[in-house]
């Protein structure tokens, strides 16, 4: 038994080698594979040259005219696949040590038509690695058929799992053609449709390399205007359509577009102008029309609840207070509104949108706001932190004490750990505390602040501080250090709006910051 690597590319000579070289890595298991070149017009068709005058199993296919997407090169590989099995590899990215062995090793002992396994992003340049739907492979399963599991229909990724070429030709499952994107959500379904015997492995088995300073981005990720959020509509109503046979898995999968795709999206909506909210709110509000009530409820409560903030509300509104509630950590700002009848509403004047679930959820999942001012200083820099009420829970809860840790993004260091008494604000449902830390002392990176609030009652939260950035106090800062002369400090507001701080220590870290400014400057 052996497999099959597609690798797709255009345009893309800096990283194409590494990806072919991580899957002729994987030994073996790996009979051929095959780079499809997107009609490139850089030095890519000459990289693969060079390499394939070296490695027998890696076969060439060049496209004399660009297909625009990704979707006509996976289809033109999967056609000249010999292998039993094939899986799909994108150019930027790589395959981990020993993923093809692990992900055939559960399809010769299971049998099964698809076996998934567990995706990582990883964040360069700093190589912080987030893993891609964690839950659904933290375990090994194997399913009759994706119906045994629906939420595998919110994994829309084609590239972590292990096809049965013999299964996908059978089926005719191809790949949208054309300037498609999301083509992996209407190849998923269209797989998903088919009713495959499927296994679900813990392994890490693909490396999703995510670079978001480079000029040019991923289609994914080239989200400025709103013809992203169109295309991703169509591709999302296309899966649902794929698996219209299936109920659960339509559930699942509109869920999963609320939990990922809306959320993501409602996150980025104040940063764009009016004529984009508009038009996405539009596009949005009537796409969800053809949501059931059920397939709303299945998804997270920030995703309901922002769903049905769009859904009641015939304009755009509210944008920086739904950016905070999809965010992670989940933030509901004031004001706690209720309805003539007590219940909580997200507004007085959109009582469509009830709260109710906050009266009965824990605290620990809580959509609790911390506000967080930092303030570097030589003998010692303050955090302030203000948290709100939230409908009457805090105060029912009775918050006693705030710990402070700074957790290093790329190595996981936690250090810093700092407490605090929390007291009653000098506005009505506030409470505030006081924190020194110590920024002279840390390694060169980012840091994130991480906060945990204890109650009276003996309950706990876990969250970020939201940094206020309309007071005009994050800004960069040099801070005397006896052990590295200078130290350069940037408090900043993460894409959640979570408080989090970049070091620089020493002339050479700021000289790096400078170095960075000015090349970004020059491109």
């Amino acid at each position: 038994m052996s497999v099959t690597v597609v690798v797709i590319g255009y345009n893309d000579a800096p990283h194409i080698a590494d990806a072919v070289a991580s899957a002729c890595a994987q030994g073996e298991a790996v009979s051929e594979v095959i780079a499809v070149d997107d009609c490139s017009t850089d030095d890519s068709v000459h990289v693969l040259d060079g390499v394939a005058a070296h490695e027998p199993r890696l076969r060439v296919v060049r496209r004399t005219v660009n297909s625009g997407g990704c979707g006509t090169p996976r289809n033109e590989g999967l056609a000249h696949a010999t292998a039993p099995y094939v899986l799909f590899l994108d150019s930027d990215d790589v395959l981990p040590p020993g993923a093809v062995d692990a992900l055939l090793r559960a399809a010769r002992t299971t049998r099964a038509d698809v076996v998934g396994g567990l995706c990582v992003r990883r964040e360069l340049p700093g190589g912080r690695e987030l893993p891609w739907q964690r839950e659904l492979y933290a375990k090994r399963r194997m399913l009759d058929e994706p119906a045994a599991l629906p939420r595998v229909a919110a994994d829309t990724l084609c590239v972590n799992k292990l096809y049965r070429t013999d299964f996908l030709r059978a089926h005719a499952i191809l790949f949208p053609p054309g300037r498609y994107l999301y083509e992996d959500f209407v190849f998923t379904a269209r797989v998903l449709a088919a009713r495959p015997r499927m296994a679900l492995v813990p392994d890490r088995v693909y490396v999703w390399h995510v670079r978001r300073d480079e000029e040019r981005r991923s289609l994914s990720l080239d989200r400025d205007g709103a013809e992203n959020w169109r295309a991703r509509v169509r591709a999302h109503r296309q899966a649902v359509a794929e698996l219209s046979g299936q109920p659960t898995l339509v559930r699942a999968a509109r869920a999963g577009f609320l939990d990922r795709g809306l959320r993501m999206y409602v996150r980025e909506l104040p940063r764009h102008d009016p004529a984009y909210q508009r038009a996405w709110w539009d596009l949005t509000r009537a796409y969800l029309t053809a949501f059931a009530p059920a397939d709303v409820a299945a998804a997270a409560a920030p995703a309901r609840t922002a769903a049905a903030v769009v859904r009641n509300a015939p304009a755009p509104r509210d944008l920086g207070r739904l950016r905070d509630l999809v965010s992670k950590p989940s933030r509901l700002l004031p004001p706690s509104a209720r309805d003539e009848t007590g219940t909580p509403v997200w507004a007085a004047d959109l009582p469509g949108v009830p709260l109710t679930h906050l009266e009965r959820a824990p605290m620990g999942r809580l959509p609790l706001t911390v506000d967080a001012i930092l303030k570097p200083a030589a003998r010692g820099s303050r955090l302030r932190l203000r948290l709100h009420e939230l409908y009457g829970r805090v105060a029912e809860a009775g918050p006693v004490a705030v710990q402070a840790a700074l957790v290093h993004r790329d190595t996981g260091r936690v250090v810093q750990r700092r407490s605090a008494s929390l007291a009653p604000g000098p506005t009505p449902g506030t409470w505030t505390a006081s924190l020194r830390l110590r920024l002279t002392e840390l390694e060169a990176g980012t840091w994130d602040v991480w906060l945990m609030l204890a109650f009276a009652d003996g309950t706990t939260r876990t969250t970020q501080p939201r940094a206020l950035t309309s007071l005009g106090h994050l800004h960069r800062t040099a801070i005397p250090s006896r052990r590295h002369g200078l130290v350069l400090v940037h408090p900043y507001a993460t894409h959640s709006a979570s408080l989090a701080l970049r070091v620089a220590p020493g002339m050479r870290g700021m000289g790096d910051v400078v170095r960075r400014k000015v090349g970004r400057w020059v491109r």
